[in-house]
């Protein structure tokens, strides 16, 4: 009679743990971007030799976790270092699976590399890729290699994550690669599904979602939770309020870091964003009542990954030395080498690295003038031997070199798009200046193009180069399909920039001052 006493206390106990989660911890990361190790802060004024990210920060810190917890990565997992991108994206995903993710939405740069490469990633992942809102164009189907949401249970808990695809992946991937898919409203399609969703009474409902909560926060690690912050159309403050019944969204793609999250009032929902590069990863507690087991309250906290704080995952190490080494032998050749820094741009505008690496697009391809887009350029060069790594985090994405003629005024076109508000330029430039003014409402106004110190003419016509990401629909880049004999050289950007680089070390910085902002 006492054993049997005991059995049944022992399932009672049972009972009450499914029935009480107390709290359930989420994980979030986003656009790693390729990003496995640590490496120096170098932002970081106090000490820019400290160590900060990686995946073995990452597993060390969840090891150290008491309470059961939830995996989660905003996509754009591995294009913009040569690891990620010489395994495309398979090291990512072996150290995903090796850290043991629950789930993870489809990032635009996932797709860099053909949807037939990422359907591959996605077989091989022991964790399933979310995206609710990708259909075929043809006959309107869902991609059926991404799941629309998942239904996870922990500790007693029903938890449904909701993958959201941003809409800018049309053009913010290579365009070709995508051009047979339609990726629907984030808002709409979220309002949609949370519906479906929610006729499965779950505990907590989730949004993982590949779009920011601001685009002025871009680039920014920032507390804006005291801040009042306006729905934009395509922004996660739109998805919060798309559906009754979410409790928490996570955004991407901007690169925006949020220390304390930010809750929204409007909906009810708290929101998060993890930065890139794997320096972050945000906490999220989903604490729920013990007597109902009903969600009570959400603590949100954006973590920096010290490693002297949270130690290094022997396991996970061994893992991407593994990469490492096979990586090495290619990327440790030396290039060329630079005499000072080529850094970004502190107002915005042109910047060292932007303007060298147009001043190498222009030599290489032998024309008149080059363009880059601001946001391709992914990394810095540094004074000393420049290696091939460098220059495959500089530009990671394997884009080739595109020529064709412009007019005047389609190129003041260009430009007075890719100045935006004024505050800062997303197209980088060789052969030309550009000057503006900033009217009182924000918008760019007096735009003037000059070539060799005399104003250029709307009509008159011009031997460019550009990228084929944007040549060929890529964000910002409209006006290149204007122009005429469009062709592609199929000659890497990469390439060109190493080629450049044998031939001309870089003995300083290009002056700046190509696009000037006039008071």
């Amino acid at each position: 009679m006492k054993k049997a006493s005991i059995i049944f206390s022992s399932l009672l106990f049972a009972l009450a743990l499914q029935v009480s989660a107390g709290t359930i911890t989420i994980y979030h990361t986003a656009d790693v971007h390729g990003w496995y190790s640590a490496r120096p802060a170098r932002w970081n004024k106090e000490n820019p030799a400290r160590m900060i990210g990686g995946f073995p920060a990452l597993a060390a810190l969840l090891k150290k976790e008491k309470n059961p917890y939830i995996l989660l990565d905003g996509g754009d997992m591995f294009q913009g270092t040569p690891e990620g991108a010489l395994t495309k994206g398979m090291a990512s995903v072996t150290l995903m699976n090796q850290l043991g993710y629950t789930a993870a939405v489809v990032g635009n740069h996932d797709y860099d590399y053909t949807e037939d490469t990422l359907k591959v990633l996605i077989s091989s992942a022991s964790f399933p890729f979310l995206g609710a809102n990708v259909y075929y164009k043809a006959d309107s189907k869902p991609a059926a290699y991404l799941k629309p949401y998942v239904m996870i249970e922990k500790d007693g808990e029903k938890i449904a994550v909701l993958g959201i695809a941003g809409k800018h992946t049309a053009t913010s991937t290579l365009p070709a690669n995508v051009k047979h898919l339609e990726f629907g409203d984030e808002a709409a399609e979220t309002a949609k599904w949370v519906a479906e969703i929610k006729k499965q009474n779950p505990d907590a409902i989730v949004v993982l979602a590949h779009i920011g909560i601001n685009d002025d926060l871009a680039l920014k690690t920032v507390d804006v939770s005291t801040w009042t912050l306006e729905a934009a159309p395509h922004s996660t403050l739109a998805v919060a309020r798309a559906a009754k019944g979410i409790n928490l969204v996570f955004g991407a793609h901007n690169h925006t870091g949020l220390l304390k999250g930010y809750y929204d009032k409007q909906s009810g929902v708290w929101l998060g964003e993890s930065g890139t590069e794997l320096a972050y990863v945000t906490k999220v507690d989903l604490n729920f009542d013990d007597k109902t087991g009903k969600l009570k309250d959400i603590n949100v906290a954006l973590l920096p990954l010290w490693t002297d704080e949270t130690g290094e995952d022997p396991a996970v190490l061994k893992t991407i030395a593994g990469y490492s080494a096979a990586v090495e032998r290619e990327m440790g050749k030396v290039v060329g080498r630079a005499d000072t820094d080529l850094g970004f741009a502190p107002d915005g505008l042109d910047s060292d690295i932007g303007n060298w690496l147009c001043d190498a697009t222009r030599a290489q391809a032998g024309t008149e003038m080059a363009f880059q887009n601001t946001a391709g350029i992914r990394a810095e060069i540094k004074q000393g031997d420049i290696k091939l790594r460098d220059l495959y985090q500089v530009m990671p994405f394997d884009n080739t070199i595109v020529t064709l003629k412009m007019t005047g005024a389609q190129i003041k076109s260009l430009m007075t798009y890719n100045l935006h508000d004024g505050s800062r330029s997303g197209m980088q430039i060789s052969g030309l200046t550009v000057e503006f003014k900033k009217g009182a409402d924000g918008k760019v106004t007096d735009v003037r193009l000059k070539k060799d110190d005399r104003e250029i003419k709307p009509e008159e016509e011009f031997f460019v180069a550009t990228n084929n990401y944007l040549a060929f629909g890529g964000s910002g880049g409209r006006e290149f399909s204007k122009g005429k004999d469009i062709k592609d050289t199929l000659v890497n950007v990469r390439d060109a920039m190493a080629q450049y680089l044998a031939a001309s070390p870089v003995a300083k910085a290009p002056a700046r001052g190509r696009i000037k902002r006039l008071d």
